[in-house]
């Protein structure tokens, strides 16, 4: 496990399907601990990761200064349920969210506009995550219209 992560950010995220050159959307990443991991297993692919919380942005960026000056990891602050891509952003092969309300049934009102923007933003095939299984479960957006 590595240093400064917790037994269960570290279970989840060795759980995703991840390998190198993947672009990875994390969804309320929060100081963005889970972000730096992921990027660590990515290695030349790229994680983006939101928060609706500017100060967690600004604290996610000041830890990751490493892994955005190397163009692997980047910070951005939206809710799901608002996020769009920017332009020239490219679609994600995998998408995570551990502890998101509004994807983990919390905030029912905001699960199907938050699933419709994740949808948005993956690649056709795209999978998503989140932490309601043992340690994840993924969910299927193909269920959605």
């Amino acid at each position: 496990m590595a240093a400064g992560i917790s037994e269960r950010i570290s279970a989840f995220v060795e759980a995703l399907p991840l390998k190198p050159g993947l672009r990875v959307l994390e969804i309320g990443c929060g100081p963005g601990v889970a972000a730096r991991a992921v990027a660590r297993r990515v290695g030349h692919g790229f994680v983006l990761a939101i928060d609706r919380s500017e100060k967690a942005i600004r604290l996610a960026r000041t830890k990751s200064a490493t892994e955005i000056a190397l163009g692997h990891l980047d910070f951005r602050h939206a809710a799901i349920e608002d996020f769009v891509l920017s332009s020239g952003d490219a679609l994600f092969d995998v998408a995570f969210a551990m502890r998101v309300g509004a994807l983990d049934g919390r905030h029912p009102e905001a699960g199907l506009a938050a699933l419709m923007r994740v949808k948005a933003a993956l690649k056709p095939g795209g999978r998503l995550f989140i932490d309601a299984g043992d340690p994840l479960k993924e969910i299927d957006l193909d269920r959605l219209a």
